[in-house]
């Protein structure tokens, strides 16, 4: 199977379903990974005395590495306005979308839930642009096949004190990938990767929080028992 995850930021991915990632790839899957900003907005940046620009070159770099810990089939990141993309045309966002899923044409789109966990407005917005290409290239095209929103479970949410994360209900939750302590260290070495990041993984001690299993919904489907992966019955 060919998957596509499509985020807006570095680091989504690896604070997310790396763990999911690894898995997918030990098993042989294709796994691609759109980001469409660089990231240069974090307030991190300060710290360091870096510009906007100077800050995104700094996490590109970073995800180059976490590319080539999961072993991703392809890994792009486009350079949309971090931070900035309430601000955008969202046709832009989406003819970008589109092309790239045009080119691999994978069988399953994967971005945030409604709620984006954070709540940060660029985790929204991706959330319903990547949905509209979805609906609209399923309809006209046939593909991609099922679209899976990557969400937390309400006990993995109340874990993380530092932030305050929004969760997805079980009923809600239509597929729960169990993963192993293998793929667990993979997550982990890719998040070791953000080293301009690593006091913020050091406060949040996002490491000892990565539950074995990662949980998504699946868009207008419903399942149960709950699927086991988000290729599963396709």
């Amino acid at each position: 199977m060919k998957i596509m995850y499509i985020f807006p930021h570095p680091d989504d991915e690896s604070f997310g379903p790396a763990h999911a990632i690894a898995k997918q790839r030990r098993e042989g899957h294709e796994v691609y990974l759109l980001t469409l900003t660089k990231g240069g907005a974090t307030k991190q940046r300060h710290k360091f005395g870096y510009s906007v620009a100077e800050m995104g070159e700094v996490r590109y770099k970073e995800m180059l590495n976490v590319a080539k810990i999961l072993d991703l089939t392809d890994l792009t990141v486009l350079d949309l306005p971090d931070s900035g993309l309430k601000e955008m045309d969202p046709r832009e966002i989406e003819s970008a979308i589109r092309n790239h899923i045009k080119k691999f044409k994978p069988d399953v789109l994967v971005t945030y839930a409604v709620h984006g966990i954070s709540g940060f407005h660029d985790h929204l917005i991706s959330h319903a642009v990547v949905k509209s290409v979805f609906v609209d290239m399923n309809e006209k095209l046939g593909f991609p096949k099922r679209l899976a929103l990557f969400t937390l479970a309400a006990e993995d949410a109340a874990q993380q004190t530092h932030f305050k994360l929004s969760s997805s209900t079980d009923e809600e939750i239509d597929c729960i990938v169990e993963t192993s302590e293998e793929d667990i260290n993979k997550a982990i070495k890719a998040l070791d990767c953000y080293v301009s990041y690593g006091e913020t993984i050091k406060a949040t001690n996002v490491h000892q929080h990565i539950n074995k299993n990662v949980v998504f919904e699946i868009y207008r489907e419903k399942h149960d028992p709950k699927l086991k992966d988000i290729f599963d019955k396709i």
